[in-house]
């Protein structure tokens, strides 16, 4: 939790068991901090239990100056229902007017916005949420236990199309054979208007995490789930003034709402916020630096590093476990013939398409979306490239013939990256058809397509990324990969708090990924931003999140 001080006798005792895997060097520093905060300890006591001091609040040892506008360029998505939201654009432009009720820090700490502090019982089945008090909803109305209820009801209903949110929080809902896939009744109890509780179905040490994903924005009661720029009722500091998607989004302060996030955490500085989009290439994001039109990018990618290091912008990196997804969709011949898959996996070799597609700039994965910085990895479970063992595989399965489609958006590192799987390919004597498409191509039909790649963002615990990918039938699972073992092993990971007990869960779970042939998944990035001198506040973040009121830029 944040703001609220605890004992060392209250704190959860699991944080005390993960602090001592971080001191046997079982668990990173930052893992330990997601796991710790997460059941609510504080980010200053949690440093304390590893025997480490908090970080300085304070940007650089200065002080953050008011006024001013940050041009920042992104591509721009259509505002939708954000529950529903599959792109961090979606949100960046959004967290604007609606809070959440964590946050992810770039440390990997919890800190809670509109939760000032929550706890779990010893198995995490039940959870007890502190509302922070004197939230308002900038239409006047106070924010309560009521509004946690209601979007809790709209992130558990499974029936609605696209809900990602419905998979994370299973043990709220009514999941049963003939159930109504809606939060169950018994699942959330109001006692105050401040304190609500969470009663789970099974122990979940993920389920305050969740909130801190993008598509967990915080909405009012009055929302119908249509474009929430068309009515932004929030609990932000700002509001939209433009959205013209593929062109600009804009923020301005809204100077009839105090934000509570003021007397908490400092901040908002600027006074407006614009994002502009430039598409896909990078050159033409490179020329709006170069010409003064911009002060940030959305992110950096390959050559263009050194490039905007040599123009002197100042560059962040965030140490991350986001990736490309190589995959193939099981629904479509022949990608439902499981050699087929494993065929054109082991045909590849990630660290060739690591150095190729991204520059080197990450670490060497292993095709099971499972990343060593995740508290439950588990090592050594991968198959190595071997092109000749795949051709005969391939043979053998009746498909040496078969001339695959390999599709990709336009922008620059991910078509790399498939020019690398597909080269590799080609060589092993796979017939390959690569084809790239410009982004309002790509994302008409962009879950439909057989063999393809999709971007996923760095969720901060393994399991998070498993449910939300390629647990059946959930809204996110592109690959249409559909098994009853994974599923089950995959609950039981859910509900173990015990990293090495974890551990073991996971490492059949990764096992099944490559036995399964579910994806290529070549490598984890590192991840960068520039953005021009005197710009604060705005580094590169781990899962791609905006929080604009850290955002400060000198004034001349």
């Amino acid at each position: 939790m944040t703001g609220v001080k605890r004992s060392a006798e209250t704190i959860h005792p699991a944080a005390l068991m993960y602090a001592r895997e971080v001191q046997a060097g079982l668990l990173s520093r930052r893992e330990f901090l997601t796991r710790a905060t997460g059941l609510g300890v504080s980010a200053a006591a949690a440093y304390a239990l590893i025997g480490l001091p908090a970080p300085a609040q304070a940007q650089e040892g200065m002080t953050p100056v008011h006024g001013g506008t940050l041009r920042m360029q992104m591509e721009l998505r259509p505002t939708k229902d954000p529950r529903t939201w599959d792109w961090s654009e979606h949100a960046n432009f959004c967290r604007g007017w609606l809070d959440y009720m964590v946050e992810y820090q770039r440390d990997g700490s919890l800190r809670g916005m509109l939760l000032e502090s929550w706890e779990a019982n010893e198995d995490a089945t039940v959870w007890t949420l502190h509302l922070r008090p004197g939230v308002k909803w900038n239409n006047g109305d106070d924010f309560t236990a009521e509004d946690v209820v209601h979007n809790l009801r709209r992130w558990c209903d499974g029936t609605a199309e696209g809900n990602s949110m419905a998979s994370r929080f299973d043990v709220l809902r009514d999941i049963a054979e003939g159930g109504t896939n809606q939060m169950r009744e018994d699942a959330v109890t109001v006692i105050d208007d401040l304190t609500v509780q969470l009663n789970a179905s099974a122990p979940d040490i993920a389920l305050v995490v969740n909130m801190a994903d993008y598509p967990a924005a915080v909405v009012h009661r009055s929302y119908n789930g249509e474009d929430p720029a068309a009515n932004p009722i929030g609990t932000g500091a700002w509001l939209p003034e433009v959205n013209e998607v593929g062109v600009r989004q804009v923020l301005v302060r809204n100077p009839n709402h105090t934000w509570w996030g003021t007397a908490v955490y400092g901040g908002p500085y600027l006074d407006r916020i614009e994002y502009i989009d430039y598409g896909t290439d990078p050159a033409a994001v490179l020329a709006a630096a170069e010409s003064g039109e911009i002060d940030a990018n959305y992110q950096t990618t390959g050559d263009f590093i050194d490039i905007y290091d040599s123009i002197g912008w100042v560059k962040s990196e965030a140490l991350t476990a986001a990736t490309l997804a190589v995959r193939f969709h099981q629904a479509a011949p022949p990608y439902d013939n499981r050699a087929v898959r494993k065929a054109i996996q082991r045909a590849v070799d990630n660290n060739v398409v690591l150095e190729l597609g991204y520059n080197g700039l990450g670490q060497v994965a292993e095709n099971h979306h499972v990343c060593p910085i995740h508290p439950e990895y588990a090592p050594g479970i991968n198959e190595p490239a071997d092109p000749a063992a795949a051709k005969a595989m391939l043979d053998e399965a009746g498909h040496g013939d078969t001339e695959f489609e390999l599709i990709s958006l336009d922008d620059s590192w991910q078509a790399a990256t498939c020019d690398a799987v597909a080269a590799q390919m080609r060589d092993a004597g796979f017939k390959v058809k690569r084809t790239v498409l410009p982004g309002s191509t790509f994302w008409n039909d962009w879950t439909k397509y057989p063999f393809s790649a999709t971007e996923w963002n760095m969720r901060p615990l393994g399991v998070q990324v498993l449910n939300l990918a390629y647990k059946s039938g959930v809204a996110w699972n592109e690959t249409a990969f559909s098994n009853a073992e994974f599923d089950r092993l995959l609950a039981e990971a859910n509900s173990i708090a015990d990293a090495d007990a974890r551990r073991e869960v996971m490492a059949k779970l990764q096992q099944i990924m490559l036995d399964e042939g579910v994806l290529i998944q070549p490598y984890w990035r590192s991840l960068f931003r520039h953005t021009r001198p005197g710009v604060h506040g705005a580094e590169k973040h781990p899962t791609f999140e905006h929080h604009h009121y850290k955002w400060w830029i000198e004034q001349a």
